[in-house]
């Protein structure tokens, strides 16, 4: 089992390291400058493995400390590949994560990448206060285009648990593929090779939340718009492999008290479309992360 730990605290006014530490075959890397803002007071910490991915039967865990009001971003050098089952053994990651008061954490990774047979796991705890603040992507893609793969794997599992002070259940949330009844995920998928999910939580975000909700109303309103009123932009039947409605779909609804927390939903037919759809809506981040995500 690969295993790390990394903390973050306030260190004279600033979000420092205060502990890293990581075993073969993952590594943590934190630069010490991360884009060209000289204001941002965020920590970046990168996340990769020594063989380029996560082998069959590979168990990866992480915990995070942020302390309060530190700032910190946690992302991938690449896609996270998961190669083949071998003895139907699934790959795991797992990542512990809490968030102090006032804090912001942005985990912003590459899409996870399984190719062909990879049963693969992977699952997110995060303890937050009702002021901490968080951005969370999750996405996967269908595999290796370029070799012909399309949604290939045996297993893909995705959980995103976000817990509130005495373990309070603030945001439950697994996603999982697998050949169901006959029916293989390709199938299931209906043309769609990129779905992804975004998490923007904490009172820090609330303008980023609005505005990312009026604009995904807006894009679906035109793509589902009458034929009359948006000539080419209706849905059009699909042919085997590609998609019955848009090239992009996606959905945005609140959740926890009050409506504290936004999640969006994305199905695409390519991962460029979400990387640009990434780039836009977190780019106000910039100012605070010191580059804007997926930059």
């Amino acid at each position: 089992m690969a295993s790390g730990s990394i903390a973050i605290e306030k260190v004279g006014g600033k979000s420092t390291v205060t502990r890293c530490f990581s075993k073969y075959p993952l590594k943590l890397i934190t630069p010490k400058k991360v884009g060209s803002s000289s204001t941002s007071d965020a920590v970046w910490i990168y996340t990769l493995s020594y063989g380029g991915g996560i082998i069959s039967g590979d168990c990866v865990s992480v915990e995070l400390g942020l302390g309060d009001g530190c700032t910190a971003a946690m992302t991938t050098q690449a896609s996270t590949k998961v190669y083949k089952s071998v003895g139907s053994k699934c790959s795991e990651q797992i990542l512990e994560a809490r968030v102090g008061r006032n804090a912001l954490l942005v985990v912003i990774p590459d899409p996870v990448t399984c190719f062909s047979t990879a049963r693969y796991s992977q699952k997110q705890v995060f303890r937050v206060f009702p002021d901490s603040n968080l951005v969370i992507v999750d996405w996967i893609t269908s595999g290796r285009h370029e070799v012909g793969e399309n949604w290939d794997f045996e297993l893909y599992k995705s959980t995103n648990h976000i817990f509130l002070e005495r373990d309070e259940p603030l945001f439950l949330d697994s996603v999982l593929l697998e050949e169901r009844s006959g029916t293989s995920v390709a199938e299931q998928m209906q043309g769609y090779r990129c779905i992804a999910m975004i998490i923007i939580l904490g009172p820090k975000l609330t303008q980023l939340q609005s505005r990312v909700q009026d604009e995904v109303k807006q894009m679906m309103s035109v793509k589902f718009r009458a034929p009359t009123l948006a000539r080419g932009c209706q849905v059009q039947p699909g042919s085997e492999g590609s998609p019955t409605g848009p090239a992009l779909l996606a959905s945005c609804s609140y959740f926890g008290p009050k409506g504290v927390g936004l999640v969006v939903r994305i199905a695409a037919t390519t991962t460029d479309s979400v990387y640009v759809f990434l780039r836009h809506h977190l780019a106000s981040l910039e100012p605070i992360l010191g580059i804007s995500p997926y930059h």
